[in-house]
């Protein structure tokens, strides 16, 4: 194999495809990432055989070819090279090792043979749709933050992708709950996306999802079956296997008869909290909210270090109430709402509370209270 590209097309690429490869393998070539010259391009491939992830780059191919080198490493090397410089990826003839040239800079990396390297089967995909992907970017931004990371509960280890039926129409929906937070979001469901099977998409691959789709104007092909996903971003092609699990039914935890309502200016909330929450301890961080006609005071008390309170208007006219929360999980919902106010809707102190935007019925989000 002999290849010339552009270092700054071989750097993007193999940013995309070196993260997938975990930093410590028992099996050696799964350290590594497959390079494939044909035609006018390079073909990388990077697995840890629960995703894989496929990129060609435009290059000058002299002599076609394909083998695998520590990912990682090659990744750091061209990250070093000179802005604007062209690389020379090149094997001896015995395959034992690949050349890095550029310029006066020259490394020699050890291959592993192609015929070692493991392939994702990906089947057959039963159902096939279309997403934009500031569309897909924000499903996954509005529900990410609320996956498990409990591994014994693995089938809250990912985003639960599903069809619903709301007002009439078809929506598509991503759902994600700790047991302490649950995040739903929702868009009209695309063509092709009506009658797909509820499908959990793991972490990992949802980490990398959300990295890839930062270009608004790109659409993205969404392919799935029962076992597996495929995402065909530009040039990138992800696949991955999706959790073997059900999904709990997460509808019988969304509060519907909450009657006590308190819409607060989102910022000035968001900042109350974060300022009271700086003297709450690091294993608890609790915020205890008072409500009281037209006014929410918040407090923190650290038996350790201290005490914090705020008072802040709000627009709340039901009886006083006081509960407590997270304030981490307070401060990461809020994030996620788009509106200048937020709406909070309140049953009592041990219930669930219902988070949501005012004027947008896209998402919402359920949190369980503390004892405070």
């Amino acid at each position: 194999m002999r290849v010339t590209l552009e270092r700054a097309n071989l750097l993007k690429s193999l940013n995309h495809v070196h993260r997938v490869v975990e930093r410590r393998n028992t099996i050696p070539i799964l350290s590594n990432v497959l390079l494939r010259a044909d035609g006018g391009s390079l073909a990388m491939t990077a697995t840890d055989l629960d995703l894989e992830i496929n990129e060609a780059v435009p290059a000058h191919v002299e002599q076609g070819g394909a083998t695998t080198v520590p990912a990682h490493l090659l990744y750091d090397i061209v990250r070093k090279l000179p802005d604007g410089s062209e690389v020379m990826l090149a094997t001896e003839p015995d395959g034992a090792t690949m050349t890095v040239i550029t310029g006066r800079s020259q490394f020699k990396l050890q291959c592993l043979p192609e015929s070692d390297f493991p392939q994702l089967a990906a089947g057959e995909f039963s159902h096939t749709f279309r997403l934009d992907s500031e569309t897909l970017r924000r499903l996954i931004e509005a529900t990410q933050f609320a996956i498990s990371t409990e591994e014994t509960r693995y089938y809250l280890n990912g985003i639960y992708l599903h069809t619903a039926e709301r007002d009439g129409d078809i929506v598509l929906r991503a759902v994600a709950t700790d047991g302490h937070r649950l995040a739903r979001a929702e868009t009209k469901a695309p063509d092709g996306a009506e009658s797909i099977p509820g499908v959990i998409v793991p972490r990992k691959t949802v980490g990398e999802l959300q990295k890839l789709v930062d270009d608004p104007d790109v659409s993205v092909q969404v392919e799935l079956s029962e076992s597996k996903i495929r995402l065909t971003i530009g040039s990138v092609v992800l696949t991955s296997k999706l959790i073997d699990g059900t999904f709990p039914d997460y509808e019988r935890v969304i509060p519907t008869g909450n009657d006590k309502d308190m819409v607060i200016d989102r910022k000035v909330f968001t900042e109350a909290v974060d300022r009271v929450s700086t003297v709450s301890s690091e294993r608890g961080r609790a915020v205890k909210l008072a409500l009281a006609e037209g006014q929410l005071t918040l407090a923190v008390n650290n038996p350790d270090s201290g005490s914090a309170t705020e008072e802040l208007p709000a627009g709340y006219e039901s009886d006083p109430l006081e509960i407590g929360f997270n304030a981490r999980y307070l401060l990461d919902i809020a994030s996620q709402l788009s509106s200048s106010d937020v709406k909070f809707s309140f049953a009592d102190a041990g219930s669930p509370t219902l988070i949501e935007n005012p004027d947008d019925k896209n998402a919402l989000y359920v949190l369980m209270p503390m004892r405070v």
